[in-house]
């Protein structure tokens, strides 16, 4: 019991000793801050982008529908038989069929060739049923369902609209790579700056660290100052990267919005909850650790008493 006090005392020394000589240097402390706050918050930037453009692809209120052509020239009975057996497939949510005479006078309204159409002896354009895709639906699943329509009774085309989706999807997938890329390079930058600042100090305070092992300090009693040395530059650099996303969000909150308006049914992009600043904040000091242990290892074994 009385050495697990001990080591609480050493470590609470520690830290307030690396503390009081971090704060020493707020120029030189506050530029290794910032690198750390904005090599932390680009990744994050990128993760919280990729997060709502999920969210964008799975609430998209324009979900992808089916297009069910039937022949030319079918019954009516038959176009009611085919939406009702479209309809009551369960991976589509609703159903619109659309009959010849309707889709011909759209046609004349969106191309205004009333008097050009008016000289054709039959219709021939073919009743369509439009059916939504539940949403959710995997490739494989729309090709299954695409099967199924086709086998109906006097279809003669299917089209699938999810052209749209497999791009955002591919986009996605495309930024949450980048996302990986970016946060891997950048956190490796950060261990190294990391390390070089705790080098540096470690080179600045070579005489006290030789003093200190003259007189019978341990390499653990003096690596540990060094340690939350970089505890302090991590801690710093992820509140400081949570500030730069907050900017960067309420600069953007504007623009999100009336893209949201536009777009009805699509929810304005959020920032960082709770998990993800903890993340932040983690990762921060996860680096900030790293770089410390690596630049004491390898540096403070070189310093001898003589």
């Amino acid at each position: 019991m009385a050495a697990m006090k001990r080591g609480l005392e050493l470590h609470r020394r520690a830290a307030r000793e690396s503390l009081e000589q971090w704060r020493q240097r707020p120029v030189a402390n506050g530029l290794t801050t910032a690198v750390i706050g904005i090599a932390l918050a680009l990744p994050a930037g990128f993760f919280i982008l990729t997060d709502n453009l999920q969210a964008v692809s799975a609430n998209w209120q324009g979900a992808p529908k089916a297009s069910v052509f039937l022949v030319p020239g079918a019954p009516t009975s038959s176009h009611e038989a085919t939406a009702r057996a479209v309809e009551a497939m369960d991976t589509i949510t609703a159903v619109e069929l659309i009959h010849p005479d309707e889709a011909l006078e759209a046609f004349e309204k969106a191309a205004g060739m009333s008097e050009t159409l008016a000289m054709l002896e039959t219709n021939p354009l073919p009743a369509v049923v439009v059916g939504e895709i539940r949403q959710g639906l995997t490739s494989a699943d729309i090709d299954r369902l695409t099967e199924r329509l086709a086998a109906l009774p006097d279809v003669d085309e299917v089209q699938v609209d999810r052209e749209w989706l497999q791009r955002l999807n591919a986009v996605v997938a495309m930024v949450d790579r980048i996302s990986l890329l970016i946060a891997s390079t950048l956190a490796l930058a950060v261990v190294l700056v990391v390390g070089n600042t705790i080098r540096l100090d470690i080179e600045n305070r070579r005489a006290a660290i030789e003093i200190s092992k003259l007189i019978g300090g341990t390499d653990a009693f003096v690596r540990r100052p060094f340690l939350y040395t970089g505890l302090w530059y991590g801690a710093a650099g992820g509140l400081l990267a949570l500030f730069i996303l907050m900017i960067g969000l309420l600069a953007m909150a504007g623009p999100a919005r009336e893209l949201a308006a536009i777009y009805d049914g699509i929810q304005p992009p959020g920032g960082p909850g709770l998990s993800s600043a903890l993340t932040i904040i983690g990762s921060g000091l996860a680096l900030g650790l790293a770089g410390a242990w690596l630049a004491v290892g390898r540096h403070l074994a070189e310093i001898e008493p003589r």
